[in-house]
């Protein structure tokens, strides 16, 4: 399967905890950049024979994206980048997309995702990870949790999609970025008679699924992962601490 790993965008506050870098995907956690702990991840998932990075065309001979097959420049938007990592790929072919800020991202999540993702025979597949399994597993890592029927849910850095879906997705993937962090925004754009359930907790996943289908024509659908490393990001400045301070504890659980 070939993977695109999207580290384009400008400076934030994230990159400004250090100096001079183009983006937070550069950002090192553990002396490791962000993308590159990415890339490794999808490296070592045997599934993955391809992994093409989107990036700022001046860190093409970065270290940080030396465990890419191919680089591509980044777009002026999340759309720009998206097309550009899937141009040339079959579009009948599902291809794994990753953030680029997963610190904690490990095999076993990527391999549990695209399992899951193949099963079901989707042609879009969208990461989700319970608040219950999320606070067992990283209790001080904040996040927006969507309140649905069956629990409550926040998105992960992983999807899977088959590039004939782009073209329907062209129209709604700015809004969706813009949106991530409200629940509400993000219902909304179901439809505004999903509001309603949605805000009374009784949206069921199997529901905004269907809708989410009809949108798009297409096969889509939610994965519910049980690895909540797929919902650790790093997404403000003060998640860089707490993403070293993970880092710090896996490695002395493991001396």
């Amino acid at each position: 399967m070939n993977a695109v790993v999207l580290a384009g965008g400008p400076p934030d506050a994230v990159s400004a905890t250090a100096a001079d870098l183009p983006n937070k995907a550069f950002v090192e956690i553990g002396g490791v950049a962000l993308v590159r702990r990415v890339i490794d991840a999808l490296r070592a998932t045997r599934e993955i024979a391809r992994i093409i990075v989107v990036a700022p065309p001046a860190t093409h001979a970065s270290a940080a994206l030396a465990g890419a097959d191919e680089r591509r420049p980044d777009g002026a938007r999340m759309v720009d980048s998206l097309t550009a990592g899937l141009a040339g790929l079959p579009p009948d072919d599902l291809v794994l997309i990753a953030a680029s800020d997963l610190p904690v991202l490990s095999v076993a999540a990527v391999r549990e995702f695209l399992a899951a993702a193949q099963a079901r025979d989707l042609d879009l597949a969208y990461s989700i990870v319970s608040r219950r399994d999320h606070l067992e597993a990283y209790p001080n890592v904040p996040h927006t949790w969507a309140k649905m029927a069956e629990g409550r849910f926040c998105g992960g850095g992983l999807v899977a999609l088959k590039p004939r879906v782009l073209p329907a997705l062209r129209g709604i993937l700015d809004d969706l970025g813009a949106a991530r962090k409200s629940p509400l925004r993000l219902a909304s754009l179901l439809g505004w008679d999903i509001m309603p359930r949605f805000a009374l907790g009784s949206l069921t996943i199997a529901a905004a699924e269907r809708r989410a289908t009809a949108i798009l024509n297409a096969p889509a659908g939610a994965i519910v992962s049980s690895r909540p490393e797929l919902a650790v990001n790093v997404d403000r400045a003060s998640d860089v601490a707490l993403a070293n301070g993970l880092i710090e504890a896996a490695a002395k659980t493991t001396e």
